[in-house]
């Protein structure tokens, strides 16, 4: 498996390999890679046989799609429809399927049309102990980075989020690239940004510009052309005290440090420092740790994994996707109570972010606090009735983080293991004495998209929604270490 070709699914957050012929390889982080790889493969498995059985009865199809063997043939646009039409596919469907097969729709379909499907699973190996080995080694590179950089003692904030808000907010990358971005948005072929942009420029929307930058950025840095400018942006990131840590391991989860002493203020997005507040980053000494976040109850494995390798960690915030059944996309969900379908275990807890710390900086979602959340065991296992049985319990999100980081964190306060099918207290004296926040941004409305949790992207006007939670997170921690302060005038 050493000569194996790396393959990469950026959302399922586990490495990847394939041998080129028939044989895909998953290394497995937790029990959730197994609620989430055996439904979809199954799944899969069962709507290439749909396909194929509907190919084998249709004439016309097979007709349709023979067509494609020679070479330089092409259908007509009437053709390419009527195709997905017969395969009984919706117009939404077909065009999100072309989309993720691109050049590989005709041979895939020909493939489908020749033969059924039928997967076989082995579990290579697998244990406990092997899901706590593979987080150290996903661990090791952090501890020789912080040791290197002689920030092993200091106090930890810890964050799981993603990999670009909190850089894109802090090192100004995107503000000093500004002209440039924009020629590359007026350059791209995509409608959605280009129309976003000229109604900023006309005052026709309250659509956030760095917003606009912060996400054209991505695709404007992935171009092979601006490889020197990636260099160019990794030395600025390291002036202002940010690191970063690929995966190495089994585990794909990326971390970032942030060394909050270094950096810079005038980099900053204004949205960090009201009118009347003031930053200075050099009265503190403790940095942000920040994760990419993890799939299911490898969360519990990561965040023990920090805990027993830092004494002081003084805050937990965790930022991340749910699905919603009493809001829209783009709305922000704060619980106050988490049940977890691993442990069976009801957590209640002071969610340390409020309606007030969201609202100014969303401009086009709505912020819903006292929230209730159930954490599920994977992103496929959603149906109506399910659905139906958490809402009328009053819980208004569907995630997949918050039970196992909560379940560590039990273990982090208390002498024992965290329990299974009870009611927990974690709130004020009775519970633990670290900074605890959880914020969710609705991603998937299942009740009337009929998507489960983790079945689309978000594209640009997801960007309000995580920016809002980013800078909502960064002012916690500013606030916590005494960077932030409200001037006495004020």
């Amino acid at each position: 498996m050493d000569e194996w070709q790396i393959e990469s699914a950026p959302g399922r957050r586990r490495r990847w390999l394939f041998d080129g012929s028939e044989t895909l390889a998953a290394y497995i982080a937790s029990t959730s890679d197994l609620d989430d790889l055996i439904p979809t493969i199954v799944a899969y498995q069962i709507e290439w046989n749909k396909m194929h059985r509907i190919i084998d009865e249709d004439e016309r199809l097979q007709e349709l799609i023979a067509l494609t063997e020679t070479d330089g043939a092409v259908l007509t646009s009437q053709q390419i429809a009527e195709v997905g039409e017969r395969l009984l596919l919706s117009t939404q469907d077909w065009n999100r399927l072309k989309g993720i097969w691109g050049a590989r729709l005709w041979p895939n379909l020909r493939l489908i049309s020749a033969d059924k499907k039928k997967y076989e699973l082995r579990m290579l190996g697998g244990s406990y102990v092997g899901y706590t080995r593979a987080t150290r080694q996903w661990y090791a590179p952090v501890a020789r980075l912080l040791n290197e950089l002689e920030l092993d003692q200091r106090p930890v904030y810890f964050v799981s989020s993603n990999m670009h808000s909190f850089t894109n907010v802090l090192s100004g990358t995107a503000r000093r690239r500004q002209d440039g971005l924009i020629k590359h948005i007026k350059a791209s072929d995509d409608a959605e940004l280009t129309a976003e942009l000229e109604k900023i420029e006309a005052g026709e929307t309250i659509s956030s510009l760095d917003n606009l930058l912060y996400f054209a950025a991505r695709s404007y840095f992935a171009e092979p052309a601006q490889r020197p400018d990636r260099d160019v942006r990794t030395r600025e990131e390291l002036e202002r005290g940010i690191y970063h840590i690929d995966p190495q391991a089994g585990i794909d989860v990326g971390v970032q440090i942030i060394d909050l002493a270094k950096l810079d203020t005038t980099s900053f997005d204004s949205r960090l420092c009201s009118p009347g507040e003031s930053l200075d980053p050099t009265v503190t000494d403790a940095i942000i740790l920040n994760v990419n976040y993890p799939l299911g109850f490898s969360a519990y494995h990561l965040l023990s994994q920090v805990a027993m390798a830092n004494d002081e960690v003084r805050g937990i915030y965790i930022l991340g996707k749910a699905a919603t059944l009493n809001g829209r996309i783009g709305d922000v969900m704060l619980a106050n109570v988490v049940f977890d379908e691993h442990s069976g275990n009801t957590y209640w807890f002071d969610n340390c972010f409020t309606y007030g710390d969201l609202a100014p900086y969303l401009l086009f979602g709505a912020a819903l606090d006292n929230q209730k959340a159930v954490t599920v065991k994977g992103t496929y296992l959603q149906n109506q009735g399910y659905l139906d049985f958490y809402y009328r319990e009053n819980f208004t999100v569907v995630e997949m983080e918050a039970g196992p980081y909560l379940d560590a964190i039990y273990e982090d306060s208390r002498l024992d293991r965290f329990p299974e099918d009870e009611a927990i207290n974690l709130r004020g004296a009775v519970g633990h004495d670290i900074d605890l926040g959880i914020i969710h941004y609705a991603s998937d409305t299942p009740y009337t998209r009929a998507q489960t949790l983790g079945a689309r992207g978000m594209s640009f006007y997801g960007m309000d929604s995580t920016y809002a939670s980013t800078i909502a997170i960064l002012r916690r921690v500013f606030t916590k270490t005494g960077i932030l302060t409200r001037d006495a005038q004020s």
